[in-house]
């Protein structure tokens, strides 16, 4: 069932995001991921069937497996879980929805990179640097950096997120928290990578999403999913060129190749850049996930 928006109108609407509605449920919130696919800040018109189950699947999955590292935000993913009321929207949500604890958001996504790619390769052709971090002369694109690295960017309501400094990040929220996110995000990177290698895939970069409940510190929002990490196979790397993408960058390269200022309205997508897509996120689950 392709489900590109929702409308639950037994509780109210706390953000319709990029991908995901977001119900207030008072002491919770339900975010259900719909197959809707943005690319430059853009929600797209065009949807990718299924996409908001794979990403559900993949989050939940990876909760669970950095949980001995960091708690997470979810309550349950079961139907049974959500007020009667709601059970009559089963065939719309199910598999695509989480019930979660309410945080204090961290205003910062939490990025690491393990790889020169997207923004960071940019930067670092200009000054060396990503966020302010010094990178070893003589890397080229796609090449693997000496060890990950965390480079922090403001999270914009609207337009684009920006790159900013560690520092940055800790004169806005504190040294402590700042630091303990710095290395909470630098140790679940490390630990979803040597996971995913084990199953052929190079996890390039990925951002992490933070939230503070009952002074508990959390990761929330998704988790190294197709839309929030690039995927890259490991068997045929090469640095020095760009790698084919099992992500979101397959869209975005597609949509460089058109005349769009990268503004509302975004273009539709053809039938075949929308399927391609959707088997890209269906091999990251099946392979990741070992179904």
């Amino acid at each position: 069932m392709l489900v590109v928006d929702t409308n639950i109108q037994e509780c109210n609407l706390f953000k319709k995001g990029k991908v995901r509605d977001i119900y207030d449920l008072g002491n919770s919130l339900l975010i259900i991921a719909t197959d809707r696919i943005s690319a430059f800040d853009v929600v797209l018109p065009t949807p990718v069937p299924d996409k908001g189950k794979i990403l559900t699947r993949l989050s939940r999955f990876w909760f669970e497996y950095v949980r001995d590292i960091i708690s997470n935000h979810i309550i349950s993913c079961k139907v049974e879980s959500l007020p009667q009321a709601l059970h009559k929207y089963k065939e719309i949500f199910e598999d695509r929805f989480m019930l979660v604890k309410k945080t204090e958001v961290v205003p910062f996504e939490c990025v690491v990179r393990g790889y020169l790619a997207g923004s960071g390769w940019k930067e670092y052709q200009e000054r060396q640097s990503i966020c302010g971090v010094k990178i070893m002369p003589g890397l080229k694109v796609s090449s693997k950096l000496p060890e990950p690295i965390f480079t922090p960017a403001t999270k914009a309501e609207q337009g684009h997120d920006e790159n900013v400094t560690f520092e940055y990040m800790q004169n806005k929220i504190g040294k402590e928290l700042a630091e303990r996110i710095k290395r909470v995000s630098l140790s679940v990177y490390t630990k979803a990578s040597r996971y995913a290698e084990k199953k052929g895939f190079i996890i390039a970069d990925t951002k992490f999403e933070f939230g503070i409940s009952n002074g508990s510190l959390l990761l929330i929002d998704e988790l190294l999913t197709s839309d929030s990490s690039r995927f890259w196979l490991k068997a045929g790397y090469q640095e020095g060129v760009p790698q084919p993408a099992f992500d979101k960058q397959f869209v975005r390269d597609y949509l460089e190749t058109l005349d769009w200022d990268k503004t509302y309205p975004g273009p539709e997508l053809p039938e075949e850049i929308v399927e391609r897509t959707r088997e890209k996120y269906l091999k990251i689950s099946e392979i990741i996930l070992g179904e």
